[in-house]
């Protein structure tokens, strides 16, 4: 026992606080390594592959692991009877509950990229328990959880192309994530319809957001002031503007 570290002064110069309770540090080796202040210690998280650093069935994850499975089933020709079991479920949701971990904190830290990587990969996971399991609530089990994941799936994403001057694109992400949430099959859960309305409200902030710093190109606002027009039934000038918006159109070849 003489051998084991203590962190007491590892900790005290890192005092808690869960405004800054996360961090992104180098190893030895240089690798990038997420680590967390929680009230009684510290988590270290792994920045590539799973997030404990684990290798199941010699497989970087569990999910790469059934899905080889699922494509040696189909070299067979025994693909149709494909099956995950519960206890293979069970195995898939708790290294799901592992990347949810790493992904809430990259989120916290601005990291959009891996955030994304890692949201899109439980995407992977919620959508391939969905086809395969071989219970019915394991199935569903996942699914509650699907407008939450969506959503910040959607706003790294959108934050990603934000940070590279792409506010067009990212606002498109938004409208489109909001109509994909909007229109997924309704769960009569209390949890799925609470993420689901906090969801859709999140992201409508980010679209409001979003176009509000969004340069207003001419097109735009001579549209704006003919609904304006229009609403104040300034039908002359509303007319003028619809010229206008025209040339404008020809001019920039607009459709």
């Amino acid at each position: 026992m003489s051998d084991v570290c203590d962190i007491r002064k590892l900790l005290s110069d890192w005092p808690y606080d869960p405004k800054n309770d996360a961090r992104i540090v180098r190893g030895s080796d240089g690798r990038e390594i997420l680590q967390v202040r929680t009230p009684l210690g510290l988590e270290q998280v792994e920045m590539e592959g799973r997030p404990d650093g684990a290798r199941p069935h010699a497989m970087d994850t569990a999910l790469e692991f059934f899905q080889q499975k699922l494509a040696q089933a189909r070299t067979a020709g025994t693909g149709s009877t494909f099956e995950l079991t519960e206890l293979d479920c069970a195995e898939l949701f708790n290294e799901g509950t592992l990347f949810y971990f790493r992904y809430l904190r990259l989120f916290q830290l601005n990291r959009w990229a891996d955030t994304m990587r890692d949201t899109s990969r439980n995407l992977r996971l919620f959508d391939f328990v969905r086809q395969y399991a071989e219970r019915v609530d394991d199935r569903d089990y996942l699914e509650k959880w699907r407008p939450y994941l969506l959503r910040v799936n959607i706003a790294a994403s959108a934050f990603y192309l934000l940070e590279h001057n792409d506010a067009s694109k990212a606002l498109k992400l938004v409208q489109s994530g909001l109509e994909q949430i909007a229109s997924l099959e309704v769960m009569d859960h209390e949890i799925f319809r609470f993420e689901r309305d906090r969801s859709l409200s999140s992201l409508r902030e980010l679209e409001s957001e979003i176009q509000q710093k969004q340069p207003i190109s001419p097109v735009e606002l001579l549209q704006r002031q003919l609904q304006r027009a229009i609403a104040r039934q300034e039908f002359e000038r509303a007319a003028k503007l619809r010229d206008q918006i025209r040339d404008l159109r020809a001019q920039q070849n607009i459709p």
